[in-house]
């Protein structure tokens, strides 16, 4: 159990390792107006921090930084929401006022104003497409015989493939095969469509088109979804700019790593209506041990759901940035959830 003492003392530290990025001294830490404690009782009580493992001495200094295990125990213990400024308020409002239509411009636009106001890397992962719902089909002829299939979905998601259109297939078999699409199918989620146009579809397309068969087959191909979120960057190079990353071996890791969507989605914690903190080694990958991973979840109506995370070097602003995030889940529960409530 930490002393009132070092609470105050680790907290300091922590504080001014965020600004500065520079190991902090005990006569750094005197000159404070509110910390009433000699230099040497300063050293003291960092002494003990750091053999309790809250802190760790750099070979260049004779300061102090703090280790993964002072991070948590800043995270779990000391941090405290942190007001936000008119500026910042402002930024994250103009996405939620603006007539941005579709939805996955709004997300990738919350991700873009995240990683600006934060200086970090902002991920957000769409809900979950399969769970889209069909909100119209359209058919596009491109030439006698080809043709864009196109899917709009509740969300402003699109889903479009070229198809081959069968011989002897004319404007008027076009006309029917949409209306019926649109008849049998809106609604819809995407990931149940393949079977819904096998199962309740394909007999009411043979009582009316001639060359049921061979669209059908085309059709399958466009209504064959994946389960899965899309994913947005805002700032992907954002860590390049980060004293903690001059090193090239570093700055590769990461970069490979998110390139890789698996990897990308492991950063990720189960859904859930919290926010999360993960402290380097705690995210299990060696590109991400000088890392923290920031996470919360948003809701798009009754059964779906987005989550955000927000990369940055341990020594990130915490307060700042779980204040930003919570504010953006809020908003982006509420106008996607509105949007699709509307109907877009």
């Amino acid at each position: 159990m930490l002393t009132n003492r070092q609470l105050q003392i680790l907290q300091v530290i922590v504080d001014d390792f965020v600004i500065s990025a520079q190991p902090v001294g005990s006569r750094q830490i005197s000159k404070k107006e509110w910390i009433p404690f000699s230099p040497a009782t300063i050293r003291n009580e960092m002494a003990d921090l750091e053999e309790l493992g809250y802190l760790e001495k750099t070979h260049t200094s004779s300061g102090r930084v703090p280790s993964e295990k002072g991070y948590r125990f800043y995270v779990d213990h000391l941090l405290q929401p942190k007001s936000m400024s008119f500026e910042d308020i402002g930024l994250i409002q103009s996405i939620f006022k603006s007539q941005i239509v579709e939805m996955e411009q709004v997300i990738r636009e919350s991700a873009n104003i995240l990683s600006d106001l934060t200086s970090y890397t902002t991920i957000l992962l769409g809900p979950n497409v399969g769970k889209h719902r069909v909100k119209r089909f359209q058919i596009v002829p491109l030439s006698r015989d080809t043709a864009v299939a196109i899917i709009v979905t509740d969300n402003g998601h699109v889903e479009n493939r070229t198809i081959t259109l069968p011989e002897g297939f004319n404007p008027s078999d076009i006309e029917k095969t949409v209306n019926i699409l649109n008849e049998r199918l809106v609604g819809v989620p995407l990931l149940e469509l393949q079977s819904k146009l096998e199962l309740e579809t394909f007999e009411v397309l043979k009582q009316h088109i001639h060359t049921a068969d061979a669209i059908f087959q085309s059709l399958k191909n466009v209504t064959a979804v994946q389960n899965e979120n899309k994913i947005y960057f805002g700032g992907k190079t954002n860590m390049l700019n980060q004293p903690e990353f001059h090193d090239l071996n570093k700055v590769r890791a990461l970069m490979e790593l998110m390139d890789k969507e698996s990897q990308v989605i492991s950063l990720f914690q189960p859904s859930n209506s919290g926010i999360h903190i993960r402290i380097g080694s705690e995210n299990n990958h060696l590109a991400m041990d000088d890392l923290s991973v920031i996470t919360a979840s948003y809701s798009v109506g009754k059964d779906q759901e987005g989550s955000i995370a927000i990369i940055g070097p341990t020594r990130m602003d915490y307060q700042r940035v779980i204040t930003l995030l919570d504010v953006m889940r809020n908003g982006l529960s509420r106008v996607l959830s509105n949007k699709l409530n509307d109907g877009l």
